[in-house]
């Protein structure tokens, strides 16, 4: 039984690389963008962005403040936030937010002080990380449940109810190619103990998610703000060289920059394109579909997935 499940995910790794190798690679983004440059002006724009001190977070961090937005970047480590905050090009206008975004109460608290400071003209739900170490945070959550999905909804739940996001704000989530191989499941998204911890599975669930939630979010009428969900190819940042040691040794030489995968993030907020239809994913300043594999439409519904975040963010709150 063992080497059959072997040879199943063996047959289905081989299939989703040959599906995708090309178009998420960075000969992919040369394809589809090239040398189109993004001339946006955010000038009096107010942006938040999470997970901005490495990676495609700081390249949206620091292409949108060159663009003159003001970015309140959210991260856990003081140190990285202050040098992305003098790295930019015209100092001042990154704003260092500190918070350790896996804990829903430091996540709810800083959502709360950005609303009361002002209404949010961009909201970057950028932070991801894959956990292939089962840990619980100290309100009890799965670490990676916590940082991917739950801290999105509890974030965006605390500028909704301060008032900082309205039907003039965008919301771009940051999703993965590896959603495409998952079928949402809501009780895979988090584990129950270490023995049934699958650090990939859950990955692509949380990103899934991502998908399902910016669909609920674009139902919610015309006075909400609207959503994009995004994801961008594959991209060599720090969390894939501690994630994906062997991924990126194969696809290194064709790995996108982090500037690359940053772009369609930035390119929406400035288009704020309007959806083809209720479904789809972008890449590229493109929407593709959101499924390549029919068995991955048999998931639970957006509606099931906001009850369960609403439930998981009670109790990490102790409300």
């Amino acid at each position: 039984m063992a080497d059959s499940g072997g040879m199943k995910n063996a047959i289905g790794a081989l299939v989703f690389y040959a599906r995708f190798a090309l178009p998420f690679s960075r000969l992919g983004f040369r394809r589809r963008v090239g040398d189109a440059r993004l001339d946006a002006d955010f000038t009096g724009q107010r942006w938040v962005v999470t997970g901005a001190t490495g990676g495609i977070g700081r390249a949206i961090a620091l292409g949108a403040a060159a663009r003159g937005a003001q970015v309140l970047a959210l991260a856990r480590d003081g140190r990285k936030l202050e040098a992305l905050a003098g790295g930019a090009l015209d100092r001042g206008r990154i704003t260092p937010v500190l918070a350790e975004l896996s804990l829903m109460q430091d996540v709810q608290r800083a959502g709360a002080a950005i609303a009361a400071a002002g209404p949010v003209d961009v909201l970057v739900h950028n932070v991801g990380l894959m956990c292939h170490e089962f840990i619980r945070t100290p309100e009890g959550v799965e670490r990676g449940f916590a940082t991917n999905l739950l801290g999105h909804w509890v974030l965006d739940a605390a500028l909704r109810r301060g008032g900082a996001l309205g039907p003039r704000s965008a919301i771009i989530s940051m999703s993965s190619g590896g959603m495409y191989g998952a079928a949402l499941d809501l009780d895979a998204l988090e584990a129950a103990d270490a023995e049934r911890h699958n650090g990939f599975v859950a990955y692509a669930q949380h990103k899934r998610a991502q998908v399902a939630l910016t669909h609920y979010w674009n139902s919610l009428g015309e006075n909400a703000p609207r959503a994009w969900v995004m994801h961008p190819g594959w991209v060599d940042t720090d969390g894939v060289r501690s994630a994906l040691p062997g991924f990126r040794r194969f696809f290194r030489p064709v790995l996108r920059t982090a500037e690359e995968g940053a772009d369609t993030a930035l390119w929406l907020a400035a288009t704020r394109p309007r959806l083809a239809s209720e479904e789809g994913i972008w890449l590229d300043r493109r929407l593709d579909a959101e499924h390549a594999f029919a068995f991955t439409r048999d998931g639970a519904a957006p509606e099931a997935l906001v009850a369960r975040l609403q439930a998981r963010a009670a109790r990490a709150l102790g409300a």
